[in-house]
């Protein structure tokens, strides 16, 4: 019971982000305000473990989840249905160069402040960002993305004892893989 006690919020999350991205799996405009409460409880849970770079990719997250929420609502209003968009090669180029210009960015405010594996975080989160804009836009490669982002972030939160978001991550790396598949699917069937 102490466990729970002790940690309840992360635990509140891993629930919430688990639900989240199996909503976002199966294409459903629900999944936005579940993602959002998720967002909301793990940028608490993050600032109080110091990784202040997910703390702050958290209000980033909070943004992109209204952001996608809008759009996604804006497609279903127009085509019924969320659509998978292909993403050309010079958007994957784009936004993996993003990725690293955020990570040297990120990585060298963490240091400053004194963050916990700053600049690991840095790039997981400026990764994640990328990844977000890509599933905000209905990239199918957002999951190839999600897939190898959330395999080492299962690393850092084990470093930190962050076991059940540890656990949670290594479910996301399950969900991605079947969120890449059911997208897959679905581009295909257009």
């Amino acid at each position: 019971m102490s466990y729970l006690a002790t940690h309840g919020l992360e635990i509140a999350g891993v629930v919430t982000t688990v639900l989240g991205i199996w909503l976002t799996t199966r294409r459903l405009l629900i999944c936005w305000p579940v993602t959002l409460a998720a967002d909301v409880i793990y940028l608490i849970v993050f600032y109080r473990a110091r990784l202040y770079s997910d703390a702050l990719l958290q209000v980033f997250f909070i943004v992109f989840t209204l952001y996608g929420w809008w759009h996604w609502w804006r497609g279903v209003l127009t085509e019924g249905e969320v659509r998978v968009e292909p993403l050309s090669v010079r958007g994957w180029f784009a936004g993996l160069a993003a990725g690293a210009a955020g990570a040297a960015l990120l990585g060298w405010l963490m240091v400053r402040v004194g963050a916990a594996l700053p600049h690991l975080d840095a790039a997981l989160a400026s990764y994640s960002l990328v990844a977000t804009w890509w599933q905000t836009r209905k990239h199918t490669a957002n999951w190839w993305l999600w897939i190898v982002v959330d395999a080492i972030y299962i690393g850092e939160y084990i470093y930190k004892h962050l076991e059940a978001t540890a656990l949670l991550y290594a479910g996301l790396v399950l969900l991605a893989v079947l969120g890449l598949r059911d997208w897959r699917r679905a581009a295909r069937a257009v």
